[in-house]
């Protein structure tokens, strides 16, 4: 096992980078003893060190100094590069049984106080990246992002807390101090008679875990003070961050929690809580099993590494499988929560939920609450739609089918998350185009499996380019690879284009295309149509950002391939009779931006909007509704107006969803003309006439690929959906795809 990267993190704020071979370190209590040497075996993957004081409770300034500069040594010595569309995350590699595994080891002999750890997994983050603090739940372990550790680890410096087994560490402030001066009593110098040295040693012995976590949020914050600090808390962890967050308003946090604890007062279980404490020490052995039911999943547990387009019998068998595997490891509950130590969170839970529910209004932080639909614990939906209307700076998601334990059943990653609801950032204001993370293959897989369905199988669209010749061929090949790149072409019908556009760039060029959105997508109110992770959210994930000048600016600058309508949402939402209709502005919007930066315009062309649906009611009919009517007018004077009266029809934001009939489906057809190259032309830059010229010429070359597709596809035998299954039946799509018409 190569050498990997560590720290040591004290509950005052001091930080040690270290390096050590294998997993075995032997740590100092912050009580003055020694901690048990946590040893991994092979399948184990972190490093646990624990923490350490000295005898006036703080750490040295020497020591402290020589600290961050350790710290700073590891940070300089961090990639430079970034990563690429279609990169591996690892999501679905580790599932639940590997969870116990590691929570076995870590709780085995383990006396020590609360520590921070730096999983294996996670490797080398990107440079500059934000540092990510996880705040487990019941158990403590710490394990709770086994499934996310290598996709956050990309992007995050990942720290995770682990409060042993056995440690009784409180919540917040001075309690519970009789139990361990009776355990550590004062030395025999200390004046028996003082009560103030009394409580200085209570002091030295008390470590609170929101003083813990807020001073590596404070130092995390003097070394990096303009990055975000981002704290992930898992029920209880929700609690603890939410306390945190309210005792450093100043620091720039960001909260992700999972079905937060601070609805412990309302759970559907508190009848069951006494009789949990008057239970026998001979029936706990069964309180593992029931709480491993109430608190997730086990069929959704066992779902994380089965692939989503493996046939119905092996999706089966491969289930069977792993439900029998996951349930050897419940017994684990036991010695992960054993009977005092479940007492004693069922009390740490009451005390963190009323502190953190009474201090909500000191909360600053960035906060997004995830909440299950099946959460036989907690009341989480209401809690999160409780958290969002007290909080100033709150939105939550919904997951209908997850249990308590959401980050450990099989679904959505946590970093998808992160990215589609925008909340990832490297500094203190979120950019879309900076802080964009290309789209991992797992998260290509599951949109075109799971959220666009059977729209690819449906449509079978065909796709063809044109060389410098002028030659078109079938595919991609006439595209260019290296950016920038601006595609220009025609918006279909509610967009349906882009799926097919989305999927064959990633799949054929491992292009992931930056495509110019409407404002309203990113407006918050977007968020009042539905609180599940929408498609809203997979059009962030896959580089969508709000059309402005200022954003086309840093696309083109970062040398992104580009995708422009220039008739915008009037041309996606378009009347009746207004099919392959190009409505544009009157006056050329990007032309001088592409000659700025040299990039290429590919003007292209897609048609097949009318092999799928027809427009029954569009704007002009919906507006003569008078219930209707009066939504829409509301809905146009909300919306965000970008353009003036001189971008001509296209400034027409009187807009409305149509109403359409379905047909069987036909095909869609795409063709990228000849790319227009403006490296060179920097005259267009101050000579409005010459950009105007290439403008009108792009346009043309969009007619004139519409009207190419709208003819030739008169020749494909296989455009009606009938005639493309009955040759798929003979020829497999997987190895041949349906053929077309031969450009």
């Amino acid at each position: 096992m190569a050498s990997v990267g560590g720290f040591l993190v004290s509950p005052f704020g001091g930080v040690r980078c270290f390096t050590r071979h294998r997993f075995g370190v032997r740590a100092q209590s912050s009580e003055g003893r020694e901690g048990s040497t946590v040893l991994s075996s092979k399948g184990s993957s972190t490093v646990v060190v624990g923490t350490q004081k000295n005898q006036n409770g703080s750490l040295v300034k020497e020591e402290k100094k020589v600290l961050l500069l350790e710290v700073e040594e590891k940070k300089k010595g961090e990639a430079e590069e970034g990563l690429a569309a279609l990169w591996d995350d690892g999501y679905g590699r580790r599932n639940v049984e590997d969870y116990f595994v590691a929570a076995k080891e870590i709780c085995r002999s383990d006396g020590g106080p609360p520590r921070w750890f730096c999983p294996v997994e996670c490797g080398a983050p990107l440079k500059n990246s934000p540092t990510l603090l996880f705040l487990p739940g019941m158990d403590g372990t710490g394990m709770g992002l086994t499934l996310h550790l290598q996709a956050l680890g990309k992007v995050f410096e990942v720290r995770c807390l682990h409060i042993p087994v056995h440690d009784r560490t409180p919540f917040e402030g001075l309690c519970f101090l009789t139990a361990r001066l009776e355990r550590f009593p004062p030395p025999s110098n200390f004046p028996s008679k003082n009560p103030y040295c009394a409580l200085e040693h209570a002091k030295f012995l008390t470590t609170e875990l929101v003083k813990l976590v807020g001073e590596a949020v404070k130092l995390e914050h003097a070394l990096s003070p303009n990055k975000p600090i981002y704290l992930v808390g898992d029920s209880f962890g929700g609690s603890l961050a939410l306390a945190v967050a309210a005792h450093n308003p100043t620091v720039d946090l960001v909260l992700i929690l999972s079905n937060p604890a601070t609805s412990f007062g309302q759970s559907q279980l508190q009848p069951l809580f006494p009789i949990l404490e008057a239970m026998p020490e001979e029936l706990h052995v069964s309180v593992p099993f029931l709480l491993s039911f109430i608190m997730g999943d086990p069929v959704k547990m066992a779902s994380v590494n089965i692939e989503n387009r493996l046939p119905p019998v092996k999706k089966i068998e491969q289930l069977s499988y792993n439900l029998t595997a996951l349930l050897p490891c419940l017994p684990e509950l036991a010695n992960i929560i054993p009977r005092d130590t479940l007492l004693w969170k069922l009390k740490l839970l009451k005390s963190a939920a009323a502190y953190a529910n009474s201090r909500l209004h000191a909360v600053k932080a960035e906060v997004l609450v995830l909440a299950s639909g099946k959460d036989n614990l907690l009341p989480s939906i209401h809690e999160a739609q409780r958290l969002a209307q007290l909080l100033p700076n709150c939105k939550f998601r919904v997951f209908k089918d997850s249990g308590h334990t959401l980050l450990l059943e099989d679904g959505i990653g946590l970093l998808t998350i992160i990215k589609g609801t925008c909340m990832y950032r490297h500094s203190r204001r979120h950019d879309l185009v900076r802080d964009f993370i290309p789209p991992s293959m797992t998260e290509f897989r599951y949109a075109m499996d799971q959220v666009v369905g059977s729209f690819r199988s449906v449509t079978a669209s065909v796709f063809f380019s044109t060389l410098e010749d002028g030659k078109i061929v079938k595919g991609l090949s006439g595209v260019p690879d290296e950016g920038p790149v601006l595609y220009v072409g025609y918006h279909m019908l509610l967009g349906f284009e882009l799926i097919s556009l989305t999927d064959e760039f990633l799949s054929e060029k491992g292009i992931a295309l930056r495509g110019i959105a409407h404002p309203e997508l990113f407006m918050p109110k977007v968020e009042s149509f539905s609180s599940e992770f929408s498609m809203f959210d997979w059009v962030k994930i896959f580089g969508g950002v709000p059309v402005s000048a200022s954003n086309l600016f840093k696309l083109l600058s970062t040398k992104s391939h580009v995708l422009l309508y220039p008739g915008g949402a009037r041309e996606a939402l378009h009347y009746k009779g207004e099919e392959y209709k190009l409505i544009w502005p009157d006056h050329p919007e990007f032309v001088r931006m592409a000659a700025r930066f040299g990039a290429t315009i590919v003007p292209f062309g897609a048609v097949g909007e009318d092999d799928i649906a027809e427009i029954l009611l569009d704007y002009n009919d919906l507006i003569k509704i008078p219930i209707v009517s009066d939504y829409i007018r509301n809905m146009n004077r909300d919306s965000v107006k970008f353009r003036d009266e001189k971008s001509g029809e296209v400034a027409n934001q009187n807009l409305s969803f149509p109403v359409l009939a379905p047909k069987i489906p036909g095909r869609f057809y795409y063709l990228f003309g000849k790319p227009i190259r403006t490296k060179g032309m920097e005259k267009m830059l101050k000579d409005r006439e010459s950009a105007n010229q290439m403008y009108l010429q792009i346009k043309s070359d969009v007619e004139s690929n519409l009207n190419y597709l709208i003819k030739k596809r008169e020749e494909d035998p296989y455009r009606n959906i009938i005639n493309r299954k009955i040759y798929q039946i003979f020829y497999p799509p997987e190895t041949d795809p349906t053929p077309s018409f031969k450009p």
